[in-house]
């Protein structure tokens, strides 16, 4: 993904914030991404004419990419450039084709698409070696770089090479070194001005204040400094003006540099030990740092009384009515979010001895073949529609236009929020319908959940990451004010893609097998062996990945209110064995089950 052209849009829309990925990447990598995106954001900042010189996307490129960029998903139209299907990893810059090999001397014929010197790295393409240039020839001489045009031997290229074969710049020596120079020599530091007073029978003191302070957070700060060091008279060798201004120059590693310091010295005096001068700057410059980091504060508080006014005008009634309430056994309910409806399933079967109500996603109540399914799950369970996690303009429109009838005809309960969006496209709900929260909204902590309190949510769908500490300390404070929620059992999302992995495209087209409407079950496989099941929706064409192993804890210790069970590829009897064993808190044991992250530190 690459967005500079989007930069200008995205400053106006209120961005206050560029992230740029940095896993696995080198510190080159680093310094050259943040360079060209400082450039290009000061462009807008300083209003510039916005051009993005071409050499800065080539410079990107060269460091990574992946089949060139793609702007993701900032576009408003389908993106049909997300997935690059040759290679997954740094495809480089093309350099050109192998129009020459000799094998017995390892020297290849090319003309230069990009320039080339010895210590790049190239690659074929159809080896995944990494060849590093180490000969060059231009008309039979050894040379150290060549130029776009130039027709080269590269010497030393053994490997599963042929004539025609693409090949392709990794990576640029020069570029590597530019990029290494630039975050090895930059420091950045806070300019210092200091007056030190270094008189007769008097102790030693320094002022220091931050000079020409721009940013608030460094205006208007100055400290002072009193040693209990008194200055003798020199026998010999007395202290210079010169001798004190490098002492207390020396700020080493500190985030500050002296830029101005003006000594008042008595001639002839002495300073018996150094190492006090060092211990006044040390001081002024701890003291200085104290001040800095005291400025920077972060507004948490969270007028609760506010708060308890919004969350009664939309949810206390919900609460009264729909709170999960432990039963005198001490079981709590078991709620059933079904990933898939099956047309030809029979719920009539699942047993609401052990589910109190069930969550199914909104696609199913759109296809007219799951009506009877649907109708005899809403018909014995309370239900909600559970919104999906991304939602594009068909699901709006099925929002805006039949939502209404869809509640009526099916007896819906209320909604499952996935987003903060949600909030927004179901406002006319809110207060006639109870909104749960889903995991989805990252309920890590009692400042988000009071936020979503106020927004009109009834319960809470605790955070998978959270461990079983972190549940009960919010349980212990929140317990009072709305109903919290655990998955206790399913595959995990691990990821959405706004593409179907089944059509190969970002939207559907009239010529798809519509793998994803029969009964089939896909895979993904990854080097180990482990299966990972991946469900599309073809309403929208968003593929959901799941986790390869099955989450199941037990929640016997854990402070929640209602379990939840996620369910994928269970059989009805299966089904009402897993929500018994959950009603309880029993656990299921197997290599195909985990215990996520209840027992690990967050």
């Amino acid at each position: 993904m690459c967005s500079l052209e989007y930069i200008p849009q995205l400053i106006n829309a209120g961005v206050k914030c560029f992230k740029i990925e940095g896993r696995l990447k080198s510190p080159e990598y680093v310094a050259i991404v943040t360079r060209i995106y400082r450039k290009y954001i000061d462009k807008v900042l300083n209003n510039e004419e916005y051009v993005i010189d071409e050499k800065d996307k080539l410079e990107l490129k060269q460091i990574f990419n992946r089949g060139e960029f793609s702007t993701g998903h900032l576009s408003n139209s389908a993106n049909k450039s997300l997935i690059f299907k040759e290679k997954p990893n740094n495809m480089g810059l093309y350099l050109g084709n192998v129009a020459g090999y000799n094998k017995l001397k390892g020297h290849i014929k090319i003309l230069l698409n990009q320039p080339l010197s010895v210590g790049d790295t190239i690659n074929f393409e159809k080896e995944n070696t990494k060849y590093n240039v180490s000969e060059l020839m231009l008309n039979n001489a050894n040379i150290p770089s060549a130029k776009i045009g130039d027709k080269v031997v590269i010497g030393r290229m053994k490997g599963n090479i042929h004539i025609g074969d693409k090949i392709y710049k990794l990576s640029s020596k020069e570029q590597l070194t530019k990029a290494e120079d630039s975050y090895e020599g930059e420091n950045i530091k806070i300019p210092l001005k200091a007056n030190i007073k270094i008189k007769n029978n008097e102790p030693i003191t320094m002022d220091v204040s931050v000079q020409n302070a721009k940013q608030s957070l460094y205006k208007n700060i100055n400290v002072s400094i009193a040693s209990s060091l008194v200055p003798e008279p020199a026998i010999k060798n007395p202290f210079t003006e010169e001798r004190i201004v490098s002492q207390i120059s020396k700020t080493n590693n500190t985030p500050f540099e002296f830029k101005e310091i003006n000594v008042d010295l008595d001639e002839g005096l002495f300073i018996p030990s150094i190492k006090e001068l060092n211990e006044i700057r040390r001081m002024a410059l701890t003291k200085l740092e104290n001040i800095i980091i005291g400025r920077i504060k972060r507004n948490t508080e969270l007028d609760e009384e506010k708060l308890d006014r919004i969350y009664d005008k939309y949810t206390k009634n919900f609460l009264n009515k729909y709170s999960v309430q432990e039963e005198e056994n001490g079981a709590k309910k078991v709620t059933a979010y079904f990933n898939i409806i099956n047309p030809e399933c029979d719920y009539s079967k699942l047993s609401n001895r052990y589910i109190s109500c069930v969550y199914i996603p909104l696609r199913y109540f759109m296809r007219k073949e799951c009506t009877s399914a649907l109708k005899q799950i809403t018909s014995k369970f309370k239900t909600y529609i559970y919104m999906p996690a991304i939602i594009k303009a068909n699901y709006k429109n099925v929002i805006k236009h039949g939502l209404e009838d869809l509640i009526k005809e099916y007896n819906i309960a209320g909604f499952i929020i996935s987003s903060l969006g949600d909030l927004v496209l179901l406002e006319k709900y809110k207060g006639k319908y109870e909104f749960i929260g889903n995991f989805t909204l990252n309920c890590f902590n009692t400042t988000s959940i009071y936020t979503f309190r106020s927004l009109g949510i009834s319960k809470i769908t605790l955070s998978p990451e959270l461990n079983l500490e972190d549940i009960n300390n919010i349980y212990n404070i929140e317990k009072n004010h709305i109903p919290l929620e655990l998955i206790v059992y399913g595959n995990t999302p691990v990821m959405k893609m706004n593409y179907c992995v089944l059509g190969v495209s970002n939207k559907c087209y009239p010529d798809c097998m519509m793998r994803c409407r029969t009964n089939n079950k896909y895979y993904l496989i990854d080097r180990l062996g482990f299966k990972f099941r991946i469900l599309p929706d073809n309403v929208q064409t968003v593929t959901t990945i799941f986790n390869s192993k099955t989450t199941c804890i037990t929640h016997v210790e854990a402070g929640i209110d209602s379990v939840r069970i996620d369910l994928l590829d269970e059989s009805i009897d299966e089904i009402n064995n897993i929500a018994k064993a959950s009603l309880t808190g029993a656990k299921l044991e197997g290599k195909q089950y985990t215990y996520g992250n209840l027992n690990r530190e967050v």
